[in-house]
């Protein structure tokens, strides 16, 4: 499955102070959709269905769960992000009942892991689709996800983890590294907020630190594409990765290396086309 591309307009005041709002809808609109291949592999080879009752971390703005629910998956999306969240009930329940945003069949849509499974029936699924190997501290982050996700599935259940692929099968990479390098001057450890590079065993490791039991890997291909430069700015911002950058010197710096970074992957026609692997590693509880 290849992204599609779609055009947006500029903003008239690109230096302008991040507005979460904004860049949630920046991410729903432009970036979250890069990974729906591997979404739609993992949903495959697990043949996800109406028996599948499924439990995402990081579920963003809610596409890998619309892709699940349209499978017939029950579906419980967690996310700390409000406004990725907001847009996530906007695409899941039109109809939102209750502070918890649920209707009386459809999703549940919270901004933390419940104490219990939802209607007290154990998950089958726990799926972790934001990729790790970016920087330091996504790996600890999953692990303390996982660590609170893990008790609500059955024994048995499947997990699965996923990250970027080596670095030199992802040219987004290259971008990336612009995070890192202007971030330096913020005091963070080597990686926090930038790229970090993903190492061989990064899924491994997390799943020996949980107590997941490795059950076979994949590899699949996401390239990032975009209508336009400006597309390509506005939605790499979007993913997070770029604020230590930001906050070590400002928005407008930021946007301006990223785009440099870009122009390899400029085509003639205008679009940003970067192929890149994501690896996933299906685990049991």
């Amino acid at each position: 499955m290849t992204p599609t591309l779609v055009r947006h307009h500029r903003h008239a005041e690109s230096s302008a102070p991040v507005d979460t709002g904004s860049r949630a809808r920046d991410w729903a609109e432009i970036q979250e959709r890069m990974l729906a291949p591997l979404y739609e592999a993992v949903y495959r080879r697990l043949e996800v269905g109406a028996a599948t009752r499924m439990l995402s971390l990081g579920c963003g703005s809610g596409l890998a769960l619309l892709i699940a629910a349209g499978r017939g998956a029950h579906v419980t999306g967690i996310d700390a992000d409000r406004e990725r969240l907001a847009l996530a009930r906007t695409r899941l329940l039109p109809d939102p009942v209750g502070d918890a945003g649920t209707t009386a069949a459809g999703p549940l849509l919270l901004d933390g892991v419940p104490a219990v499974a939802a209607g007290h029936q154990p998950y089958g699924l726990i799926t972790a689709f934001t990729p790790i190997g970016c920087s330091a501290d996504d790996a600890e982050e999953l692990v303390g996800s996982l660590g609170a996700a893990v008790p609500l599935a059955a024994r048995g259940s499947t997990v699965v983890l996923t990250g970027w692929g080596p670095p030199e099968r992802c040219a987004t990479a290259a971008v990336l590294r612009v995070a890192a390098r202007l971030a330096e001057g913020t005091g963070s450890s080597p990686g926090a907020g930038g790229w970090l590079g993903a190492q061989r065993d990064d899924l491994e490791d997390v799943a020996l630190r949980t107590g997941l039991k490795p059950d076979g890997s994949g590899r699949v291909a996401c390239p990032f594409g975009y209508a336009d430069l400006d597309s390509a700015v506005r939605g790499l911002l979007s993913t997070r990765l770029f604020d230590a950058a930001v906050r070590a010197t400002d928005r407008t710096q930021v946007e301006k290396e990223v785009a440099e970074a870009l122009h390899p992957h400029l085509r003639r026609d205008g679009t940003v086309w970067m192929p890149n692997v994501f690896r996933y590693l299906v685990c049991t509880t």
